[in-house]
């Protein structure tokens, strides 16, 4: 038995080359545990959205699920990057607010969108469309990705935590009730979380999380579930319920280039910041395995919607396994596990409240604050795209709208600037597109 188990972990660590990445593989499924914690909201919050569509709240779950468990295998397994993926958010509302609800659209037709999408994808990867984009961002403003995305992630986390609120009239934001019940808890977990980390205790970040969730069982907060294992809910009212008679039309190409939009740079933007922030970025500014990572978003973005569910990204929360240690693509395995554990305990896991989490994610937008210190500040045509690239990320809540106000200030500054030929022409087209978007 003994012998088993070794073998098993000397796989482990020839497979992904934990030695040579300098980590372990207790290290590795605690971060991938952690990035699950932090990020199995997406269970609750996807049905919610989708089924206001008109689709199936528990057939949507399970689509869900199976959507996060096979794109998140495919990053851990062929990309081996320690990044998690499941359908996104915001891509999620555009698909219920703006195509179903807005456009008066079927929700058949916003899955046909995701589903085409998926397929472009593929086709873009394979020719190393996708790859040149990543290529193309200036390395400035590739750190700045990473604080942004931090800022976007503390932001995130304030909220779900209600220490920061969008009131209906008056200020843009204004701090919640810090003395009530969810704030508090979320405050209480900030210290707990904030001390293990200060202590250098190994799995901090999820250790924190169990706390505050025991902390808030006495609050009233975390409710105790009736039962432990469930039957997963059948996809069969939603799998490839495809409509195919609008796929020529006007709608459907607005629809397909605004999800391409925002899908292809989200997923961008999101490699890049939390690879920078693990150190993964090479000398020549490029993410190590990013064609299969892409390839393992688009493919998961296809079979999503095969199952019945929105576009497919990765998300910000890896970012969580990241400062917990995770390297490899072993801590994309093992969140993909907790997903398929979930599927059948997801009372257990749901109990979880957002008061949390929220602790993580605003300390892990500390964590990806540290490359701002590489940002060249000295010279205005690289620092003022940049802030522009920090700053819009939390305050339009839009990774592309980040990158978009980055790129187009950086090309017009190196012009007007009489420095034009530190600008890329891949750069030039990417300024180009976004600037295309919009008047789409």
């Amino acid at each position: 038995m003994k012998s088993s188990v070794n073998s098993q972990q000397s796989f482990l660590e020839s497979y992904f080359r934990l030695e040579e990445n300098k980590t372990t593989v207790k290290t590795e499924i605690l971060a991938g545990i952690t990035t699950f914690m932090t990020m199995s909201y997406i269970l609750v919050v996807n049905p919610s959205i989708l089924s206001q569509t008109g689709m199936n709240f528990g057939s949507v779950f399970t689509a869900t699920a199976l959507a996060a468990i096979i794109s998140t295998l495919l990053m851990g397994l062929y990309a081996k990057l320690p990044f998690a993926q499941a359908p996104g958010m915001g891509l999620n509302a555009f698909f219920a607010y703006t195509m179903v609800i807005g456009m008066g659209h079927t929700w058949q037709f916003a899955l046909t969108t995701a589903f085409l999408e998926g397929i472009i994808f593929i086709l873009l990867t394979a020719f190393n469309v996708r790859e040149a984009i990543i290529g193309s961002i200036p390395n400035n403003i590739k750190k700045a990705i990473s604080v942004g995305i931090g800022l976007f992630i503390a932001f995130i986390g304030l909220e779900n935590a209600q220490i920061v609120l969008h009131p209906k009239s008056g200020t843009i934001l204004t701090l919640g009730d810090v003395t009530s019940s969810v704030p508090l808890l979320a405050i209480i977990g900030i210290i707990i979380t904030g001390v293990l980390l200060a202590r250098n205790v190994k799995g901090a970040l999820l250790i924190g999380i169990i706390i505050t969730t025991l902390i808030g069982i006495p609050m009233g907060i975390t409710k105790i579930p009736s039962a432990i294992l469930s039957v997963p809910p059948s996809i069969s009212p939603i799998f490839m319920k495809f409509e195919w008679n609008h796929i020529f039309t006007k709608d459907m190409f607005i629809a397909l280039f605004t999800l391409l939009f925002m899908d292809m740079f989200d997923t961008v933007g999101a490699l890049v910041g939390v690879s920078t922030k693990a150190g993964m970025i090479d000398e020549n500014g490029n993410v190590p395995r990013a064609k299969q990572a892409l390839l393992s978003d688009a493919i998961g973005t296809t079979l999503g919607a095969c199952f019945g569910t929105s576009t497919v990204c990765t998300f910000l929360e890896s970012a969580s396994g990241v400062a917990a240690g995770g390297k490899t693509g072993l801590t994309a395995v093992s969140t993909a596990v907790m997903f398929i554990i979930a599927l059948f305990l997801s009372p257990l896991f749901l109990m979880i409240p957002s008061a949390a989490t929220a602790p993580s994610l605003i300390l892990v937008g500390l964590f990806m604050m540290s490359p701002i210190k590489e940002i060249d500040f000295l010279d205005f045509t690289e620092a003022i795209p940049a802030f522009l690239t920090i700053i819009m990320m939390p305050l339009a809540y839009s990774i592309s709208d980040g990158l978009i106000f980055g790129i187009i200030s950086y090309v017009l500054l190196k012009v007007f600037t009489n420095k034009a030929k530190e600008v890329s022409i891949s750069t030039y087209i990417i300024a180009a597109l976004f600037v295309l978007k919009f008047f789409i």
